[in-house]
């Protein structure tokens, strides 16, 4: 009898890291790790909690995400975002072990209008966006052979997202509004676990590969979308509509977001022979 494969999932905790966690335990014995059992701020309890497992895939879906608060904490921004990733790369060279780390959409400036390839020029307009970017590079340095996953807006049922708090206002308000002139492509956590899975054992493929499902929305469509299917499901909320706001008019941000970050998936066709589903 095979033995199952070994994953350890750094970030179990998190949206995606407890999704992972959940789709690969049926067949693969998975690790996890949540952020109160191991802290990306800590890099020598990183090596001494990981370096005695034996594993056959780590992947890192820890990251701090919280775009005004890096604005603000450069230096922490770069230790958990950029540091503690290149020295998971490194101890998976070591190990000779898959490693896959997750990134972000944040990494593009947002002046295209047609989805970003991986082979755009990744120059980020926020601390955050710097951080996940120094990441990256940290990462394919340290291990050529790893594979850097870039995401966008990530929503599934682990950790409330966007559309939660939209959903959750709208319960108790008439009147909710969102950004309309921002888009991306909300990616749902289970499909990035079976979009990864033809990946993690498939050492040919590595470097950057974007991983989204298809399609494109502002937040205000995306907001709107998710209350049209809560009226529809017999889930009625105060607010029937979404209002529009422009991205300029939200005084609260500290940081700048891309105003356009829609990941183009072809690579990912090519490669596998399959499509994302649209969000």
């Amino acid at each position: 009898m095979q033995a199952k494969p070994k994953i350890v999932i750094v970030g179990a905790g998190g949206r995606l890291g407890a999704a992972l966690a959940r789709e690969y335990a049926s067949d693969c014995d998975v690790t996890g790790f949540t952020h109160a059992e191991l802290d990306l701020g800590q890099l020598e309890q990183l090596r001494s909690t990981l370096a005695p497992l034996s594993f056959d895939a780590l992947i890192n879906a820890a990251a701090l995400t919280n775009v005004d608060y890096c604005e603000t904490h450069r230096d922490e921004a770069r230790r958990l975002n950029a540091e503690a990733p290149r020295l998971l790369a490194q101890i998976c060279r070591e190990k000779d072990a898959r490693f896959a780390h997750v990134s972000t959409d944040y990494v593009f400036d947002g002046s295209k209008r047609e989805p970003y390839t991986e082979e755009d020029p990744a120059e980020a307009i926020s601390v955050y966006g710097e951080s996940k970017r120094a990441g990256e590079l940290e990462v394919l340095e340290a291990n050529e052979r790893a594979l850097v996953l870039r995401v966008s807006w990530v929503f599934g049922p682990d950790r409330p997202s966007f559309v939660d708090a939209i959903l959750q206002k709208a319960r108790t308000e008439e009147e909710v509004t969102a950004v309309a002139d921002k888009f991306s492509t909300p990616t749902y956590t289970s499909d990035i676990a079976s979009l990864l899975r033809p990946l993690l054992h498939s050492p040919e493929v590595n470097g950057i590969l974007h991983l989204a499902n298809r399609g494109a929305c502002s937040w205000q469509e995306y907001a709107q979308w998710a209350l049209d299917c809560c009226h529809e499901s017999g889930l009625p909320r105060r607010a029937k509509t979404v209002g529009a706001v422009s991205l300029g008019e939200m005084k609260n941000f500290i940081a700048r977001r891309p105003v356009y970050t829609v990941l183009g998936t072809k690579k990912y066709e090519a490669l596998t022979g399959q499509a994302p589903r649209e969000w």
